[in-house]
């Protein structure tokens, strides 16, 4: 594994200088190819950028200054017969700036349910019923509602880095199993790489939190 030699050089001179004057390690990068009987790192890393877009996706999808009817179509409805998004149940339209109507016709039994959905999506949101007619007044942007999205933001941010601290494990768990199979310092050189991969997706998500904190509380 002529990779792995190549790369432990690196190591051992890093390790020097962090020991010596406290700087943090130089990175490594193992091609994937001659480690593939180990670990999939191709896999391992799109796990992690996975996590990454379905937090973008969020952001997008429920975090938004301005309600539109975009924003109701994956709200998750509750049913008798399982869970579907609102836009499957309904047909979600804006009357006016101020109004979006979801008219429930096609699944009345279902329209108590995606009320309940609507109003406790976090959106902020107080539909009122009308027949098989959701009304969903569009609140209002206050300095209030601007940070409560603000906070829904760093949650939803904080679950994504749970998510991807548990691809770094089951990544790291998986590279721990050859321990009697291969040396020592490619076992090191795995679980630093798994670690800067779970490092980089970290980082892009906290760029991710403070450009829609910037652009939530303006």
């Amino acid at each position: 594994r002529q990779c792995v030699r190549q790369v432990l050089p690196t190591r051992q001179l890093a390790t020097k200088k962090a020991k010596g004057k406290g700087q943090s390690q130089a990175r490594v990068n193992i091609s994937a190819a001659l480690v593939e009987d180990i670990i999939n790192l191709e896999e391992t890393s799109e796990d992690m950028q996975a996590v990454v877009e379905a937090l973008k996706e969020d952001f997008s999808r429920n975090l938004s200054v301005r309600t539109s009817p975009g924003a109701l179509d994956h709200i998750i409805v509750m049913t008798e017969d399982g869970k579907f998004p609102l836009n499957q149940l309904g047909q979600i339209s804006q009357k006016s700036p101020q109004l979006i109507i979801v008219n429930m016709t096609n699944f009345p039994e279902s329209t108590a349910a995606a009320t309940k959905a609507i109003r406790e999506s976090g959106m902020n949101l107080n539909p009122e019923v009308d027949g098989t007619i959701i009304r969903v007044p569009v609140p209002k942007v206050t300095r209030e509602h601007r940070e409560s999205l603000a906070k829904l933001a760093k949650q939803s941010t904080n679950k994504s880095k749970e998510a991807l601290r548990k691809v770094r494990s089951k990544s790291i768990s998986q590279v721990k199993k050859f321990k009697s199979k291969v040396s020592e310092d490619t076992i090191w050189l795995l679980e630093k790489q798994i670690q800067q991969m779970s490092d980089d997706a970290a980082a892009e998500m906290d760029k991710l939190l403070a450009a829609k904190t910037k652009e939530l509380l303006g």
